[in-house]
């Protein structure tokens, strides 16, 4: 745990991808904050905007890294996370996406619900831009938390959470140094699900309502809004999840893939376009039985700075 008689140190992570204008609204809300991050690292996954041009005239406090190829959510935040560790030991590191913007507060609120006690991650309250409940991040509430656990959170203005978002995480370094990256090949969906998941298996986190982020999405939808093409990736990586990950129990494995079965029925049953996820599932079945996950060494071989930076977190 971090050690609390001192300002904890923050390193902020963010993934960008072809947002030039998003990305430079999350920078200015992180320097902006009421407590800022000591720094920020940026990950480009080889935008073609101008986004990491754009990053690196924020000034010395951020750091840019253009990768040569998109490694995708899950990607850009294993290689995010893996260099803010190399070489420094932070306390905590706070993770979002390049569309995700930070109420000035945000910072402070998530630290001072942490402060103190033995959580090793918290998350924001996320709206969109109406200020209405972005309902894609919502947490889950830990259903295993004892009475005092429960009451505890209260008392740090939280709730005590199973899961939260990438969309403004706080996870303690040191956990991540134990339980390693998120997962590189999800490339994007579920990879803040088995990650947040896996480091709070045995351990507790904390939703923050005080700690508010704008997550300016085009539209404002769930996870069960017609995906299209990315159902695949749902389909696959919820299998990948529930057939290879530590990050759940059986029992709860058992009641989080009904769930996922009955929101993919919901989702089918809305769509529009039927064939296109029929062909979603069909695959992502597929490839979610019959292969699994490569080590991120594997999947991010061949990125310079953030390869060594991975293999120095992973093949400890």
């Amino acid at each position: 745990m971090p050690d609390v008689a001192r300002t904890p140190s923050v390193v902020a992570v963010v993934v960008a991808y072809n947002r030039r204008d998003l990305l430079a609204e999350t920078l200015a809300a992180l320097l902006a904050q009421e407590v800022a991050p000591d720094r920020i690292v940026v990950i480009d996954n080889a935008s073609t905007d101008g986004s990491g041009a754009l990053a690196r005239t924020f000034g010395p406090s951020v750091s840019v890294v253009e990768l040569s190829r998109n490694t995708g959510g899950a990607g850009g935040f294993a290689a995010g996370m893996a260099l803010a560790l190399a070489g420094e030991d932070p306390d905590w590191l706070w993770l979002m996406d390049d569309d995700t913007v930070p109420e000035p507060p945000a910072l402070r609120e998530l630290l001072a619900a942490v402060a103190g006690a033995d959580y090793v991650a918290a998350g924001s309250r996320v709206i969109w831009t109406d200020g209405s409940e972005h309902p894609m991040n919502s947490p889950r509430v830990n259903p295993f938390a004892t009475k005092a656990e429960r009451a505890q959170a209260r008392e740090h203005g939280g709730i005590a959470v199973r899961s939260t978002s990438f969309v403004s995480m706080l996870v303690a370094a040191p956990v991540v140094r134990q339980v390693g990256l998120p997962i590189a090949d999800y490339f994007i969906w579920n990879d803040d699900f088995e990650y947040s998941t896996r480091v709070l298996r045995g351990r507790r986190g904390i939703h923050v309502p005080a700690s508010v982020v704008v997550h300016k999405t085009k539209a404002l939808g769930s996870t069960d809004t017609d995906p299209g093409e990315r159902f695949y990736y749902e389909v696959r990586n919820k299998l990948w999840m529930l057939k290879w990950s530590r990050s759940l129990s059986a029992f709860e494995k058992l009641v989080y893939g009904a769930s996922s079965v009955r929101r993919w029925v919901r989702t089918y049953r809305r769509s529009n376009d039927r064939a296109t996820l029929k062909s979603g599932w069909a695959r992502g079945r597929r490839d979610g039985w019959r292969t699994r996950p490569r080590p991120n060494v594997v999947s991010l071989a061949g990125l310079g700075q953030v390869s060594t930076a991975v293999e120095g977190i992973e093949r400890r």
